[in-house]
């Protein structure tokens, strides 16, 4: 169907419908008693026109149904339902595409057009609402409800209202050159207020949208008013249309027009006290405040002349405007003065953190150091640890103990590279990057600056922000840091960086070298209970409103709910947990119920629910299941590694969501069990005619690397042999077809893991009893740790005889 077209009276005369308009008598279409008998009426959707009551307007139809309709309509006599489509682009409109209120009309007269369309002549008669749609084949036919139009209450005012309208009309007839001269006479002859505001909706160029809303309205003094507002903005539109034409038209002498204009400006901000002048007064007063170097004061000087150059009008203005507040608001080389004194520092750090004493001992000697020589470059420390153990709140301490300002940048997500250096400052909303942002809100040029989840930066389509810290984390580039809006080196040498992450594997390794990396590993039973003691419990007492005596935990019950109610490295979960019994006292209190202020172990069961249950409990119970030491992301755990034989030809299965390296060392496993079948004690015929299944339990969570190599050669051999392991025993360690046992990563993390499952014995590496020896023995005191070489080593000693 071709497009459906609103055509004004005037378009229709100058097309030469005054011919058809002397051939028809309007009077012999008035609204007649057929009306009130007819039921249902057939509703033609019309696209990009609205149309109203006691207006005339041609309607041109090329679809079939739409002919059909109108044929149907004008030989019964019937009138019709003229509704607008919501979306004009569709082709067939459903019942869902149209809108519910429309006009009803009468069908004057229907023209044939050569190309096969016809132009209907319609008539206006009563705006109407769709009750329901009865018929949908071949066109649309629905009972309605006929709208009646509410008369104003002050007709005074209403006349008055369509009188500016009418005037508002004949200026923008003026105005607008689309619109015909004859536009003028036909509104002017219009004596009925209701039709001179039905005819001018119809027929201004309001969109689709506006005109179906006030065809909607059914008061008329709202109608009215609404399309005198709408006419205003039009008109406002046209007029400033006719500005531009007259100024580009005439030869105006352009430089003397904008002195004049400029002169007047000047004036008028200086009566209100503001203006151009005072905006550089003001910077250049904030730079006499400031302490900097004078290749910045040049720098300052020279953007200073190009904002007097500029007009204040211009976006150019405010663009540089803002540049010079951030420029002038950056501390430069103000500095606040470090605290030397070391042994309050340590004490600082004691009070704040228990545990952690080697980021303590790197505080303390960067503090000695810089107190001997009174000037150095700040180092990048790189806090390396499992989630809760405190490496986000230990740069808090670290600026409290030197007396530094302390802010925190969270980099978790980060993915544009412009969030670290910054936008040129010619791009719309341009600003400084978050470094130099933090510098400005610390004030001060050497403040701590951690930046938090290092390890999360992404990758984005806007360049890779972990390539731009490049620049700031090098203490050798970072004096003369280049921030894009900034357009010059900003020197960071004096501010000290304390990157947090739980992972190295996610960070490039020329930023791994530009840092100085500090394993924080997860806490010991011990570790935690002190750390509730001192801080956990305080702090949710506070939080919660309640008083120091308000309850008691002692050593039993919290070692309880790190056993029984946790399972982490850090201590997040168990201040939720002592968060959990806070609140529960507070409810208490607030009920005015007594309780016991000592909590203890059963209460705690039944604040914070049924315990959980002992990881081991089930390890040793049958041949084929030994227990594994992982290191994750966050700290260390165990895992159980099980295997079971079948009749078969000999095949391996591998089942639990494992990775590629963790599949391949239990396909070592079973080649060399093959191999030294003899010296293993396990006959050649079990292996032929034995298929083996091995499986790692907790099937949904993804396993990979070589550290299960010598648990998955014992759990196969315990299997072949049908012999258990022996209980309270774990073991970690790669192994190689020759036989042999090499170290693996992450011994402390995993070892504090086997402390906190009850394991008493874990075989390792002969390599890594140098990282055994670096913990305290404060942490393995209840576990015994086995040194091997090779697999066999690893098998008679694992398995019971």
């Amino acid at each position: 169907m071709t497009e459906f077209e609103d055509i004004s009276l005037e378009e229709m005369i100058s097309d030469g419908f005054d011919i058809v308009a002397e051939e028809i008598n309007l009077s012999d279409f008035s609204e007649t008693d057929k009306n009130s008998e007819q039921r249902t009426f057939p509703i033609l959707p019309v696209r990009n026109m609205v149309m109203f009551p006691n207006v005339v307007i041609p309607i041109t139809a090329g679809r079939k149904t739409s002919i059909q309709l109108l044929d149907e309509a004008q030989k019964n006599g019937e009138f019709i339902g003229i509704v607008s489509q919501k979306n004009s682009d569709l082709e067939q409109p459903g019942e869902k595409d149209m809108y519910q209120t429309g006009t009803l009309a009468k069908i004057i007269k229907i023209i044939k057009l050569p190309e096969g369309n016809i132009t209907a002549i319609t008539k206006g008669f009563h705006r109407f609402k769709i009750k329901k749609i009865v018929e949908n084949q071949p066109y649309f036919k629905a009972e309605i409800t006929k709208l009646k139009d509410s008369q104003p209450k002050n007709k005074e005012e209403y006349e008055a209202l369509l009188e500016n309208i009418k005037d508002l009309a004949l200026k923008i007839i003026e105005l607008d050159p689309n619109i015909p001269n004859a536009a003028n006479f036909a509104i002017k002859n219009i004596n009925n207020n209701d039709d001179l505001l039905n005819f001018i909706c119809t027929n201004a160029s309001f969109p689709s949208t506006e005109k179906q809303k006030l065809l909607e309205e059914k008061s008329l003094m709202e109608r009215a008013n609404k399309c005198y507002e709408m006419m205003h903005e039009d008109f406002r539109k046209l007029e400033l249309r006719s500005q531009i034409h007259q100024k580009t038209s005439k030869d105006l002498d352009k430089q003397q027009r904008e002195y004049f204009l400029n002169q007047q400006i000047r004036t008028i901000q200086d009566e209100l006290g503001g203006g151009p002048e005072s905006d550089v007064e003001d910077l250049i007063n904030k730079a006499r405040r400031k302490k900097w170097s004078q290749e910045v004061e040049d720098h300052f000087q020279k953007e200073i002349s190009r904002l007097q150059r500029q007009n204040p009008n211009s976006p150019d203005y405010n663009v540089q405007r803002n540049y010079l507040d951030f420029f002038t608001d950056l501390p430069w080389e103000t500095y606040t003065k470090d605290v030397f004194d070391i042994a309050k520092a340590e004490k600082t750090l004691d009070k704040a953190h228990f545990g952690l004493e080697d980021i303590k001992k790197r505080i303390l000697e960067h503090m000695a150091v810089l107190k001997l020589k009174n000037n150095m470059k700040s180092p990048i420390l790189l806090l390396v640890g499992p989630p809760g153990v405190g490496k986000t709140s230990l740069g808090k301490s670290v600026a409290d103990a030197l007396g530094r300002k302390y802010v925190r940048l969270s980099l978790g997500g980060l993915h544009d590279e412009s969030e670290i250096r910054g936008h040129r400052k010619t791009y719309i909303g341009a600003m400084a990057g978050r470094i130099l942002q933090s510098i400005k809100k610390a004030g001060t040029s050497n403040p701590v600056i951690v930046l938090d989840e290092i390890d999360k930066i992404a990758q984005g389509l806007h360049g890779d922000p972990s390539s731009a810290l490049l620049e700031v984390l090098d203490p050798e580039q970072n004096k003369s840091f280049y921030d894009n809006f900034l357009e010059m080196g900003y020197d960071l040498s004096k501010v000290m960086f304390i990157a947090t992450a739980n992972s190295l594997s996610t960070i490039q390794t020329p930023l791994l070298d530009r840092t100085e990396i500090i394993q924080i590993a997860g806490y010991t039973m011990e570790e935690k209970t002190e750390i509730a003691k001192r801080h956990l419990i305080k702090k949710q007492q506070e939080e919660n409103g309640l008083d120091g005596k308000s309850f008691k935990l002692g050593n039993p019950e919290l070692k309880h709910i790190i056993e029984a109610h946790t399972s982490e490295s850090g201590v997040r979960t168990l201040e939720k947990r002592i968060a959990s019994i806070a609140r529960w006292v507070a409810l208490q209190t607030a009920l005015m119920k007594e309780y016991d202020p000592k909590i203890t172990i059963e209460k705690i069961d039944e604040i914070l629910g049924v315990p959980r249950p002992k990881s081991l409990s089930e390890i040793t119970g049958v041949p084929g299941v030994v227990t594994g030491l992982a290191w994750t992301s966050v700290g260390g755990d165990i895992l159980y590694i099980e295997s079971i034989l079948s009749n078969g030809k000999g095949g391996l299965t591998m089942t639990g969501n494992l990775g590629t390296v963790m599949k391949e060392s239990a396909t070592i496993a079973l080649e060399y069990i093959k191999a030294k079948h003899d010296e293993l004690g396990i006959a050649q015929e079990e292996l032929d005619k034995k298929n083996i299944h091995v499986h790692v339990p907790e099937g949904a969570t993804p396993k990979d690397g070589p550290s299960a190599g010598i648990a998955m050669l014992t759990s196969i051999v315990s299997s072949f042999k049908n012999k258990k392991v022996k209980p309270h025993l774990a073991m970690t360690g790669e192994i190689t077809l020759r036989g042999k046992v090499l170290p693996v990563g992450g011994i402390k993390e995993k070892l504090l893991a086997a402390t906190r499952a009850g394991i008493k014995e874990v075989i390792l590496c002969e390599a890594n009893r140098k990282d055994v020896e670096e913990i305290k023995k404060d942490y393995l005191k209840n576990l015994t740790v086995h040194y091997v070489n090779r697999m066999e080593e690893v098998v008679d000693f694992a398995i019971e005889k």
